[in-house]
């Protein structure tokens, strides 16, 4: 088949088809403009330090996460977490009219074309999709990068626009994500057969996932618990730390992240066990047998949600400590105060985490929708043959919303949880040293003056104060009641198609 004529196929198709590539144009497009604002950050220069500038910090800004090169790491590592709902949501959208692409492929197929054929045109139209999406994230970048430039009267900037990231940076940007877009289609093709007569799919599991999952939770938390006493025993050696920390908060992370996306298939099982056993209704009983019959569904489904709920949880344990910290040093009077009020920059900061958060969650939404939707339009015929044989419209309606809810809420706990406790892993009190101050005990005469101010002077001494850095209920409750309300939200948008596609018409449709 000659490129000319695999890109052609790649492109043609239904309006379902269509959707499917402006979606996952959109979604890179999302990652993209992450990405490059992360390597932005990065891309600051440090000037060399100076007598008037010590510290080496960039004061063409008026943002400290930005000025300070210390903060800078974190600022990027921020951004870059916001890739990860908006590639889930991409791996949603590939999703979607899958049953009618699989017909496509089939037709394909009986016209001649070669299994391997088929997997590249299906890998060439996923790649397209995600090159149109970095091309076009690059010129909303670029163009972004042009009207946000408005220095302030102190000719500093609120936005890095000053710099740009090199040219082989954007180019492995904008070519690596269409391409490892595509690499992540074959690997997934690998398990799928396309013959004539349909696509078949080698995923037959006999049996629960397991318990592995919380061997994964368990090394996320202590490559967490870890950190502080490596920086305790490697303290000055900062060529060990400079790699070892970043590793360690790398492996934690990502291992506590796929533990929980993992667990979500071990608890959507378990929990179509239990309503399979004690569920009296039909609806909590079809529910059940879906969640049995492919457990990993609430995997994929809930991956960007529960990895935004990590995240969000570990961002209130650190907000928490910096509460604590703040209210310690307003009793031991060490507050550091500007214009008469408090220094609250790291709470700002945090403030900017939890709009990031808040972020993710919505883009996460958007996500559970496609695949929620995706699922029902998938299993129409199904449904549509339920309805024929005398099942009320209102139990399917159940059903969906019991196969949704079902692992949602325990999934959703879990998550919180864990990323509860990575962020307490690092810090789970504050404590002051022991310090000392000198006591002048006499008129200010006698205490100005140096001959006798020694002799009126004693020192107290204050010992060391530890307090335990509490639990951020609150936070995580409104955390837990926000992810809930998307998923609530997510039923009520698949309720609405799944009237459509439960018509007998699509008995007559595949």
């Amino acid at each position: 088949m000659r490129p000319a004529t695999l890109v052609r196929l790649a492109l043609a198709g239904t309006r379902t088809d269509t959707a499917r590539v402006v979606l996952t144009a959109l979604s890179a497009l999302l990652a993209t403009l992450a990405g490059l604002a992360a390597l932005t950050v990065l891309a600051i220069p440090t000037p060399a330090a100076t007598d008037e500038n010590p510290n080496r910090w960039s004061e063409q800004y008026h943002n400290a996460l930005l000025v300070e090169p210390g903060l800078r790491g974190g600022t990027a590592f921020a951004l870059l977490m916001l890739m990860i709902p908006v590639l889930a949501l991409a791996g949603q959208c590939a999703r979607l009219g899958a049953p009618a692409r699989d017909r496509r492929l089939a037709a394909l197929r009986l016209a001649g074309a070669t299994p391997g054929q088929v997997t590249r045109l299906v890998v060439l139209e996923t790649g397209m999709a995600a090159l149109l999406g970095t091309l076009a994230g690059l010129g909303v970048y670029l163009l972004g990068r042009d009207l946000l430039h408005r220095p302030d009267v102190r000719d500093r900037l609120a936005l890095p626009t000053d710099v740009l990231p090199s040219t082989g940076v954007l180019a492995a940007v904008v070519l690596g994500l269409p391409v490892v877009a595509a690499l992540a289609t074959a690997l997934m093709l690998r398990t799928v057969t396309t013959s004539p007569l349909g696509v078949t799919r080698k995923a037959a599991r006999e049996r629960g996932p397991g318990p592995w999952a919380g061997l994964l939770i368990g090394l996320g938390l202590t490559s967490f618990l870890a950190v502080r006493p490596a920086m305790y025993q490697l303290d000055g050696n900062a060529e060990v730390l400079g790699w070892l920390v970043p590793l360690l908060f790398a492996v934690g992370a990502l291992a506590a992240m796929i533990g929980v996306v993992i667990g979500t298939g071990w608890i959507s099982y378990h929990c179509g066990r239990l309503l399979r056993r004690h569920a009296r209704r039909p609806a909590a009983l079809l529910a059940a047998g879906r969640l049995m019959a492919d457990p990993w569904a609430g995997s994929r489904t809930f991956a960007a949600l529960l990895a935004a709920l990590i995240f969000g949880g570990g961002a209130a344990a650190q907000r928490a400590y910096f509460v604590a910290r703040e209210q310690l040093d307003r009793d031991q009077g060490q507050l550091v105060r500007a214009n008469g009020g408090a220094d609250t920059f790291y709470l700002s900061t945090m403030n900017l985490v939890d709009a990031a958060v808040a972020v993710a969650i919505l883009i996460a939404t958007g996500g559970l929708i496609v695949a929620l939707v995706e699922g029902i339009v998938a299993r129409r015929r199904a449904y549509a043959a339920l309805v024929a044989t005398g099942v009320p419209r209102a139990t399917l309606s159940r059903s969906v919303a019991w196969q949704a809810l079902t692992p949602a809420v325990p999934a959703i706990l879990l998550a919180l949880t864990v990323g509860t406790l990575l962020g307490r892993g690092l810090v789970s009190e504050v404590s002051t040293g022991v310090s000392s101050t000198e006591i002048c005990e006499a008129t200010a005469a006698l205490c100005d003056d140096p001959a006798t101010r020694e002799q009126y002077t004693r020192i107290v001494y204050t010992p060391e104060i530890q307090r335990a850095v509490a639990v951020p209920l609150e936070q995580l409750a409104w955390l837990g009641a926000g992810a809930l309300g998307a998923v609530l939200v997510t039923v009520g948008v698949g309720l609405l198609f799944l009237r459509a596609s439960t018509a007998l018409d699509e008995l007559r449709t595949a």
